[in-house]
């Protein structure tokens, strides 16, 4: 009886179970208590759709169709540009103590690391020495003298090794950044007949900058053996690696982002403005310390300027790329 009993009862679970099985065709849908969306009438990603002429299901958004959020018609705010596609001067913000309270917080969270806290370009990738190519120091004329919106535009989209931070940093914070920026400018930069408007010794201030200067000179000299800084093409080699110049300029004779380095001591250069140069000692000093005044033919103008090295770095850097060089 029991048998009997087991064997009907699972006769009609099975029966049940086949009846409920989707496919089956029905005049009516199965009985779904809580159906979660499961049947929409919606058109899946590249199903077909006869209703259009050309049996697409996904769309196009209608012309002029803005998503919301998205309308950006200030050119000025959200790019940086004015209507002529030129950089603004200003800030399109109204700017205030809060606003560059905002700025610094910001800067010193996505801008310390390479530009270091006060914007002279010794972060840690360089004190460091990581290997990554210096930051520009922001206390140079050519930054000093660009626009606002220049400035914005670099945060926003990035510049050579520098990448873009629009995804990370807000708009309006993107102009705090340039705020708190023109307020570190302004801090190393003020003018000496402002200063005089304040009880400041500016004589008493330029002898304790010289002393600690001398300090650290005598510092560095004393770790040296008292012989001064070395001058090796061994250090020049550390200091070519530690600067990240195997980044832009190859050593096996193959092309980058500028000139290869392989043979390039007394070798002829032809300059973009037509004329040439002996790649001397002089011309590779001055290529180092203020690369656009002499601009290879075929190259841009992207090299920062690594003045901060001192002549004896700059001189190990010579002898190294003249190990490089089959003339020596």
């Amino acid at each position: 009886m029991t048998s009997r009993f087991f064997k009907s009862s699972l006769l009609v679970a099975i029966t049940l179970l086949f009846i409920s099985c989707r496919g089956e065709k029905f005049d009516h849908q199965p009985v779904h208590p809580n159906m979660n969306m499961d049947q929409q009438e919606r058109f899946e990603a590249q199903e077909q759709n006869r209703f259009f002429a050309d049996g697409r299901g996904m769309r196009m958004p209608v012309e002029g169709t803005v998503a919301r959020g998205n309308l950006r018609e200030d050119k000025a705010f959200y790019q940086g540009i004015s209507e002529d596609s030129s950089f603004v001067d200003e800030i399109p913000v109204t700017v205030n103590r809060s606003f560059l309270q905002r700025g610094q917080k910001q800067y010193e969270t996505y801008c310390t690391p390479c530009h270091g806290s006060t914007g002279d370009g010794q972060g840690i990738i360089m004190v460091g020495r990581y290997g990554y190519v210096p930051a520009p120091s922001y206390h140079i004329d050519r930054l000093r003298n660009s626009e606002d919106g220049y400035i914005y535009s670099t945060i926003a989209n990035g510049i050579r090794n520098m990448p873009a931070y629009a995804h990370q940093i807000d708009v309006e914070d993107r102009w705090a950044i340039v705020a708190y920026v023109r307020a570190l400018q302004r801090s190393q930069y003020v003018p000496e007949n402002e200063m005089q408007q304040y009880d400041v010794d500016l004589a008493a201030l330029d002898q304790q900058y010289q002393q600690a200067q001398e300090e650290e000179m005598a510092r560095q000299e004393a770790q040296s053996g008292g012989g001064g800084e070395e001058i090796s093409a061994a250090r020049g080699e550390q200091i070519y690696m530690q600067n990240a110049c195997q980044t832009c300029h190859s050593q096996d004779g193959s092309d980058g982002i500028g000139p290869t380095h392989l043979n390039i001591f007394e070798r002829t250069r032809q300059l973009a403005d037509g004329s040439t140069v002996t790649a001397d000692e002089e011309y590779l000093r001055e290529s180092i310390v203020n690369p656009n005044a002499k601009i290879v033919e075929g190259y841009d103008p992207v090299m920062a300027p690594y003045s901060y090295l001192s002549d004896a770095e700059v001189q190990s850097l010579i002898e190294y790329m003249k190990t490089i060089s089959d003339n020596q």
